[in-house]
């Protein structure tokens, strides 16, 4: 599986909108650290060419001859979820429907449709660049699979007053974005990030909702990544933040030692997997597991090894000849329905 563009959003907005990650160009009013830039125009342009350069790379890689020929390639996208800040409010859940279209539609809807989403347009105006008749048919369906990348989820609430002479991507789209961090102030013991229940936690839940999403929407799910292996340089963050199932002492040679998060993905990985008519009977685990912790270890088992089979049991993607996922936002610009030729891939908080 390859993929052409990471996080095109965090590309366009972070470095060109909020300047606070490479290359570092905004609207001075927004950041004075940045020493040019337009925070209005150039996340727009930025993504149009990352989809251009997508589009390109795909028709090259599919007229190949030295990839492998069940070889696939796909566009990996970064979106929250996103809820109203205030569910009574009708503003506040307009507000998440356009924050979803810019999340998911903005980058997703060229690459299935071959044109952006209308509300996007309608709240860009000019801004937003046009796609050329030509552009757009390399474009529409430029790909075997979609990564995502996860995080977390969002409340989302309406600005109603937008000054035109401070116009940028953010208040075109007014929401915030946060991960998972261990942000190292130098104040925790080592023995204190090496105990991670809650990244363990989050994976725990995240696993059970994905096989929901298997078993009850019938997505493709073909992957499942956690992001990252060891403690890592971080884009802006550089090594204050501590991601990885692995510690890395930096003060003693980087020495690495594994979280307890690492055990259990051990644990998991070793699972045996059931047989696959073991797994067409889920309904008794639905109702009885529903609301399991991390202490209900058989519900939680029985999840876990239906994932690792459904995931490898590819077989039964081709013996099936109806849509087998629908994957639609509140406003229905994306209403990807993926047939059977493409894959759904999970990412887990990065490849």
């Amino acid at each position: 599986m390859w993929t052409t563009i990471n996080e095109p959003s965090v590309i366009s907005i972070a470095g060109y909108d909020t300047g606070n990650k490479a290359v570092g160009r905004c609207s001075k009013w927004v950041n004075s650290k940045c020493q040019a830039g337009d925070s209005a125009t150039e996340p727009y342009i930025v993504s149009h060419h990352l989809l251009l350069s997508h589009a390109a790379a795909v028709q090259e890689f599919r007229k190949c001859n030295k990839t492998s020929k069940d070889g696939k390639i796909g566009i990996v996208i970064s979106p929250p979820w996103l809820e109203p800040y205030d569910f009574t409010s009708s503003a506040d859940k307009h507000a998440v429907e356009r924050g979803l279209t810019v999340e998911i539609d903005w980058h997703l809807d060229p690459v299935v449709y071959g044109d952006y989403p209308k509300i996007m347009k309608k709240h860009a105006g000019s801004r937003l660049p046009s796609f050329t008749a030509e552009q757009s048919k390399m474009l529409r369906n430029s790909y075997d699979f979609i990564g995502i990348n996860y995080y977390t989820a969002r409340f989302v609430a309406h600005r109603p007053h937008i000054d035109p002479a401070l116009r940028r991507f953010r208040t075109d789209h007014q929401f915030e974005r946060k991960g998972i961090n261990d942000y190292d102030d130098g104040t925790k013991s080592r023995d204190e990030i090496l105990n991670d229940t809650f990244r363990i936690s989050y994976h725990t839940d995240h696993l059970q909702q994905l096989h929901k999403a298997i078993i009850d929407d019938g997505c493709d799910v073909r992957g499942y990544y956690t992001w990252s292996l060891l403690d890592n340089f971080e884009w802006e963050h550089g090594y204050s933040t501590r991601f990885g199932l692995y510690y890395i002492d930096r003060e003693n040679d980087l020495k690495r030692y594994p979280k307890d998060s690492v055990h259990w993905f051990k644990q998991f990985l070793n699972r045996p997997v059931l047989k696959s008519e073991q797994t067409e009977n889920e309904e008794g685990w639905k109702e009885e597991n529903n609301n399991n912790t991390l202490d209900d270890s058989e519900g939680f088992e029985t999840s876990i090894d239906s994932i690792i089979n459904l995931m490898t049991n590819t077989s039964r993607i081709e013996e099936e000849g109806n849509d087998i996922c629908a994957f639609e936002n509140p406003n229905d610009q994306l209403g990807l329905l993926l047939g059977p030729q493409k894959l759904f891939g999970t990412l887990e908080n990065l490849l």
